[in-house]
């Protein structure tokens, strides 16, 4: 194992976090914040995660879920 199998484990993590924070992350973000997860990935793949993420910490929860 030379150089090119610890290039690809190197990229394998690397497609590992980006799925990390491009779906998984803002779709539990969402979750618990009581918005819908499928809507949230979409706009963190067609805007960006950290878009996403940041547009999630500043909106907090749901209206229905303050009261």
């Amino acid at each position: 194992m030379g150089g090119d199998g610890l290039g690809l484990i190197f990229a394998f993590a690397g497609l590992v976090f980006l799925f990390w924070l491009a779906i998984i992350l803002p779709a539990q973000m969402a979750g618990s914040r009581g918005r819908s997860a499928f809507i949230w990935v979409c706009i963190s793949l067609v805007g960006s995660p950290l878009l996403a993420i940041l547009l999630l910490l500043a909106l907090g929860d749901a209206p229905d879920r303050r009261g």
